[in-house]
């Protein structure tokens, strides 16, 4: 599998994908997850809430788990401590999910290795609304370094 870490995999999952189930999701709007799902939806994208301690967040209906979630999902973004993101995995592969994304400070090299012999693709210890940020928004006219240089706005 290819990397994932590179601008033009990153760039491609977040133009392609536009269904994230969101693990570990939390209503407190002062939480990373809140920030991150909420940036991401108001940016388009349909966001799932996946967290058995709510019934609605971000106004959507809110899943116990992965498997129970009705929705297509493309991106399982995970807002879960690295040691739990093992029994993660074969969720996210029964679901369908095309990719397995885990937030900053998230690594797990079992369940990356699981999920990239699976075929999905893997993207670990990044943040998924700073990335869109860096890829498609406004990061770079206010000064901050991208790393993506280039004469032209992404299309």
């Amino acid at each position: 599998m290819a990397d994932t870490n590179d601008i033009y995999t990153l760039r491609k999952i977040l133009k392609t994908h536009k269904n994230i189930a969101v693990v570990g999701l939390s209503a407190k709007w002062y939480r990373p997850s809140y920030f991150a799902a909420k940036y991401m939806q108001q940016h388009g994208y349909n966001i799932v809430p996946v967290n058995p301690a709510y019934d609605e967040i971000l106004g959507e209906q809110c899943f116990p788990t992965l498997l129970d979630v009705d929705k297509k999902i493309d991106i399982v973004n995970c807002f879960r401590r690295s040691e739990d993101i093992e029994p993660l995995v074969p969720m996210a592969i029964d679901i369908g999910a095309k990719v397995f994304w885990m937030q900053l400070g998230i690594y797990n090299d079992n369940a990356q290795r699981d999920i990239t012999d699976a075929g999905l693709q893997c993207v670990q210890d990044r943040c998924v609304k700073i990335e869109h940020a860096r890829l498609f928004g406004g990061l770079n006219w206010v000064g901050v370094n991208t790393k993506v240089i280039s004469a032209r706005r992404p299309s």
